[in-house]
Formats: C-alpha cells, sequence, structure tokens
C-alpha cells in the first residue's frame, strides 16, 4: 500500500517547542517517515505507512503529548444490512477507503454507525459515498423527505419493501409446499405424479426465488466483493442448489425425478419472515 500523507488540525500548542515536542514524539512511531508541525497554522503535517499505523494510531501519540486533534464525531443511521458480517463489510470499507477516519464502529442491532474523522481531511459525504458503494445506505442527520424524519421514512420503506416480498413469498410459496409434500406422502391422486405437474411447482417456486428471493443475491455479491462472505450468500447458495438443480430435472429427466423447488421456496420465504 503506498504511503499516506495527512494534515491534523492541533488544538493546545502555545509556542513554538510545542510543535517541535509533537514532531518528536510522532516521529518514534513504527511507520511515520515524516512530520512536519506549523505553529502559526496549527496543523501536522505527517507522512505514514498505512499498513503499520493508523490515524487513531497517530491521534492518541499526539493526545498522550498533551495535545488535542480537533475531529468530528457523527452517528449514521444504516440501512441494508442483513446480518453481523455486513456491518463488519462496512467499517473495513469505512477504514480502507478513507483517509482521515479515526474510529469508526458499526452497531449491528441498532443498524448505526458511529464514526470520528478529521474534518479537513474527510467529510460525511464522503463517508455516506463510501457506505453505499459497498452496497448499503447511510442516512445524513440532516437529510430531510417530504418533512418527515429521513431515518423513520428509510425505515418504513424498507419495512413495507421487506413484507410485500415476504407476502408474494408466502403466496406461491405456502400452496407449493402443500402440494409437493401431499404428493410425497401420497396424500393426492395419481395425478399428482404427471409431468405437468413439475412444471407448476417450478412455476410456484421461481417467483419465490428471483423476486422474494433477490435481496439475497444482491447482498452476496457485494460480501463478496469484499472478499467475505455472510448470511446473503448462504440463503443464496443453499435455494439455488435446490431451485437449479430441481430445474436440471425438469430439463433432463434423466438426472432424477424428484424435484425440490418447494425447498427452495420455504427457505426464502421463512427468512424473509
Amino acid at each position: 500500500m503506498p504511503e499516506q500523507k495527512i494534515t491534523l488540525p492541533i488544538a493546545g500548542m502555545t509556542c513554538a517547542n510545542c510543535a517541535m515536542n509533537i514532531e518528536r514524539s510522532v516521529k518514534t512511531l513504527h511507520g511515520v517517515t515524516d512530520v512536519s508541525v506549523n505553529f502559526a497554522s496549527e496543523q501536522a503535517s505527517i507522512n505514514f505507512d498505512p499498513e503499520a499505523l493508523s490515524v487513531k494510531d497517530l491521534v492518541d501519540n499526539i493526545h498522550r503529548s498533551g495535545f488535542t486533534v480537533a475531529a468530528a464525531k457523527i452517528e449514521l443511521p444504516i440501512t441494508g444490512m442483513s446480518c453481523a458480517n455486513c456491518a463488519a463489510n462496512i467499517e473495513r470499507a469505512v477504514y480502507k477507503k478513507i483517509t482521515g477516519i479515526v474510529t469508526a464502529s458499526v452497531n449491528f442491532a441498532t443498524e448505526r454507525l458511529t464514526v470520528e474523522y478529521i474534518p479537513g481531511v474527510t467529510s460525511a459525504n464522503d463517508i455516506v459515498s463510501v457506505i453505499q458503494q459497498a452496497g448499503y445506505h447511510a442516512i445524513l442527520p440532516d437529510e430531510v423527505v417530504d418533512g418527515e424524519d429521513a431515518e423513520q421514512a428509510a425505515r418504513a420503506a424498507e419495512i413495507k419493501d421487506q413484507t410485500r416480498k415476504f407476502v408474494i413469498g408466502a403466496i406461491f410459496a405456502l400452496p407449493l409446499f402443500f402440494l409437493s409434500m401431499g404428493r410425497d406422502f401420497n396424500f393426492l391422486g395419481v395425478w399428482s405424479h404427471a409431468p405437468w405437474v413439475n412444471l407448476l411447482f417450478c412455476a410456484l417456486a421461481t417467483p419465490v426465488q428471483f423476486y422474494t428471493g433477490w435481496d439475497f443475491y444482491k447482498g452476496g455479491v457485494k460480501s463478496l466483493k469484499n472478499k467475505s462472505a455472510n448470511m446473503d450468500v448462504l440463503v443464496a447458495m443453499g435455494s439455488s442448489v435446490a431451485y437449479f438443480y430441481s430445474l436440471a430435472v425438469l430439463i433432463f429427466p434423466s438426472l432424477g425425478d424428484h424435484v425440490y423447488f418447494e425447498t427452495s421456496a420455504v427457505i426464502i420465504t421463512l427468512i424473509k419472515c
């Protein structure tokens, strides 16, 4: 990773000797290649190896020297997370792609990112942009949607979308489940073993797989792009195996005579519940 340069605003200096003290202290850190503190502008320009130390290490060192780095702290509501690994992905993206981040912590339970950053180096808009590039959505505190609270509006929209997808999934998955189980346990007549019944099962399973379950595919791709795997990857893989194997049986009957369309549909619908 190439060397980074960051300019930190310093508070608490009273003379040129204070600047020299900060320089001496920061130079002791492994990974710092150059440091220059300007007493007049109250700024410290530091060249450092980001693989050897972080911005937080620099800030902590300056604080231990008795001075203060002016940093801003904000809390951003996050939407689009499906598991704790999504929270880790966001933290990783923020630390990796933004210079000037002191601390970043995502609470999956409350769906919030708490981040401390250097205002002159980065901004809240930059943080939101990186989160969106990672496949999630962050809401700035001053965002307003039609006079309503932005966070509340976003949460309501997400709940409405997920509820609609669950209802659609249940409408198709329930009859598919009962028909399939009825056939497996011989509760239905001979007609249930006719080839066209498998086509009916496929027709019922397909909207569940690619409408109700589409979020799992999108979330899985985002996670893999971030070089990790989350629950979305697991659900997408598990349901896809059942669905596409069953589809292959329809196209190539020599592969077998049993389909598992109800398995993929029920998995997706139950998890959406």
